[in-house]
């Protein structure tokens, strides 16, 4: 029988020649992730195993992104925790302030993930690197504490949707677009630990930043994974930024799908997800004037060079709505430099926004944003959950950086085409 491209990375990584669905494996580490949330917790975890060594400290990375700058003495004290505990273990790939940025956008970018890993991370959206062709998945932080020590993680081998993508992108699609469409037609569970598995010749239509938008919101339909075919896209992406050689791993024609999904991109319209779920979509045409009080351009879905380029397309010689707060926050330090220097920063400033240094920030209610009762914000970040960025009577609309910028001009959620 068949693998797909999750299940032969698997399967090399636990040093077999096939799985199946279902089966158990203990599969080798190509890099343990954890933030400043997370971190802490694993770190406790391995004093109570009685370890205290690591089993490479060059497949460690710990990114403080949460709380950082931080906010407070306990966020504070965490990144105290971890930046010890990093010094102590000679942990290589340790990123604070100042050279830190969101890790999904920050790991890609420094070439520290790749083409083949097998990567777990005490984050939820670790699936992002799936845009790579990679296994990337999110644990708990036992899971990485036990990463840490031994190198290894068990995993049962998850079935797949084959998603097949056709078209080319209408102006103003992107990767968010895709993915919300998605979410929308299968439900916050319609891949409840199943890996999402990108094929079609429309892939080619789609970018890097796309792709790693579209990977990162995988869990946000239940999948254990999401992944893409190494292409020349990959590639170039890759070449002269990986840190460790590459395997490209393709899946087997006669690989097994519990169903197919296709996505025609060319038919694709900016959309929208209400509260308080991602699967509660609207296409912009659908979607009524409902003022709006916030906007955040940022997070590991979409922080990316694309996303600021995007947005400063469309706030370029206009001004934000009054009423309206900004708040833009590129992924990492070169793309906050890389907007400097090709004049964005200067853009979001003169129409009204302020730039914040990289962070998760207000996508988890954690600084820099949070909502009030009764307030609304587009944000393109990844979840609209009750509360997830502030109280518990404020409604969040997730959407693409396109529908974002138009609408902090608007003071509406409104269609980047209009504006």
């Amino acid at each position: 029988m068949g693998m797909t491209m999750t299940q032969k990375i698997l399967a090399a990584h636990a040093g077999l020649e096939s799985v199946t669905a279902g089966q158990l494996i203990n599969a080798k580490l190509d890099m343990v992730l954890g933030n400043d949330v997370t971190s802490p917790v694993a770190i406790n975890e391995m004093n109570k195993f009685g370890k205290d060594t690591v089993f490479d400290k060059t497949r460690i990375s710990l990114v403080m992104d949460h709380f950082t700058p931080n906010k407070d003495i306990q966020s504070a004290q965490n990144c105290k925790q971890v930046r010890e505990f990093a010094k102590k273990h000679g942990i290589l790939h340790y990123y604070d302030v100042g050279k830190m940025g969101i890790e999904h956008a920050l790991l890609p970018e420094q070439g520290i993930v790749t083409c083949g890993d097998c990567i777990i991370g005490a984050d939820s959206h670790t699936c992002t690197y799936g845009a790579l062709g990679a296994f990337s998945t999110g644990v708990g932080s036992t899971d990485m504490a036990a990463g840490m020590i031994t190198g290894m993680a068990w995993f049962k081998v998850p079935s797949a949707i084959k998603v097949v993508v056709t078209g080319d992108k209408p102006k103003y699609i992107s990767g968010k677009d895709v993915i919300l469409n998605i979410i929308g037609r299968i439900g916050v569970d319609g891949a409840l630990y199943k890996s999402l598995e990108f094929c079609g010749d429309g892939i080619k239509n789609l970018s890097m930043d796309d792709r790693l938008t579209i990977a990162n919101m995988a869990i946000e339909c239940g999948a254990k994974n999401g992944i893409f075919p190494v292409d020349e896209v990959t590639l170039e992406y890759v070449n002269g930024r990986s840190l460790r050689e590459y395997k490209v791993f393709e899946a087997d024609e006669d690989a097994q799908y519990d169903e197919t999904i296709t996505v025609d991109l060319s038919t694709l319209r900016p959309t929208v997800a209400f509260p308080h779920l991602p699967e509660n979509t609207k296409t912009i045409d659908e979607v009524p004037e409902i003022k709006i009080d916030q906007v955040v351009i940022g997070s590991c879905t979409n922080g990316r060079m694309e996303d600021m380029r995007t947005a400063a397309s469309i706030l370029k010689g206009k001004k934000v709505a009054d009423g309206v707060r900004v708040i833009v926050i590129p992924a990492t330090q070169q793309i906050y430099l890389d907007c400097i220097k090709e004049g964005l920063t200067e853009i979001f400033i003169e129409a009204g926004a302020i730039v914040s240094t990289p962070t998760c920030g207000p996508c988890l209610g954690g600084h820099m944003g949070i909502l009030a009762k009764g307030e609304r914000a587009v944000s393109t970040s990844n979840r609209n959950f009750v509360g997830r960025m502030g109280h518990t009577e404020s409604e969040i609309y997730l959407a693409s950086p396109a529908v974002a910028a138009a609408s902090a001009v608007a003071g509406y959620i409104a269609d980047p085409a209009k504006i």
